[in-house]
């Protein structure tokens, strides 16, 4: 049987990346046996003429595949369905009931965390981060803008903003925003954040490889010290297909 009978076609009409829908076929068809454990993979050159990609394409959906335990690489000799466990999905849950940073939730759960930044810079503050952070007019913040990674996928995309008297300098501040504050003993306790359900607009869909009113999940949040100053804002764009918010409920 051909490779392409046994997976099926990409369907031209989903959204999102096509790396994610060759990725959802492989998955779909080892979930399903259809791809036994150790049966063998075409070459990513042959796969690329097969469903029409690019191998850097190919490389990327079978990449996330390989750290999931779905295929193995073998030196020499290809590519294969490995013996792990079908996973259930590929998401992340956050837990909405703790509080921790980006880089914490992704290192608990064994992804790689990383960033891309598009801006980390100082400016006066706006009259809205003025009202949200409780700074007088013309006081100086720091603002970071940037793209965040698990295991190389994008995940969301966060605008922050700091008063300037919580950190010594914009570029103090490397992977992760609770660790440069941790340092100066400027880490939050509290945590204030509305979610809402909205599709992802055109440029932030390009920035995060994905399409145009695809599900985001909009999260608007203030973090508090132990004496009620604050001291981050942010509006954080997570992608609604790799994520879930989850909360822990208990009745007083």
């Amino acid at each position: 049987m051909a490779f392409i009978d046994q997976v099926g076609v990409l369907d031209e009409d989903e959204a999102g990346p096509r790396y994610l829908r060759l990725q959802k076929l492989l998955r779909n068809a080892i979930d399903s046996r259809r791809l036994p454990v150790g049966s063998a993979l075409p070459s990513e050159r042959e796969l690329g003429e097969v469903y029409a990609l690019s191998r850097v394409t190919i490389r990327k959906a079978i990449d996330k595949l390989v750290d999931e335990g779905l295929l193995e690489r073998r030196k020499g000799a290809g590519t294969f369905v490995g013996g792990a466990a079908p996973a259930q999905s590929g998401r992340v849950e956050k837990s909405i009931s703790k509080l921790s940073s980006f880089s914490e939730d992704m290192l608990s759960r064994g992804r790689k965390p990383s960033s891309r930044w598009l801006d980390r810079s100082e400016g006066a503050v706006t009259p809205d981060e003025a009202l949200s952070l409780g700074l007088s007019p013309g006081s100086p913040v720091y603002r970071f803008q940037r793209i965040r990674y698990a295991d190389g996928e994008t995940m969301a995309l966060e605008h922050v903003a700091v008063p300037a008297w919580g950190l010594p300098s914009a570029e103090a501040v490397e992977e992760s925003l609770y660790d440069a504050l941790d340092l100066r003993g400027l880490r939050p306790v509290r945590v204030l954040q509305r979610v809402r359900a909205i599709g992802f607009n055109a440029e932030h869909a390009a920035l995060l490889g994905v399409e145009e009113g695809d599900p985001c999940l909009f999260i608007d949040r203030r973090a508090f010290l132990p004496d009620g100053r604050v001291i981050e804002v942010a509006q954080c764009y997570y992608r609604g297909d790799a994520y879930d918010l989850v909360a822990e409920l208990s009745q007083s």
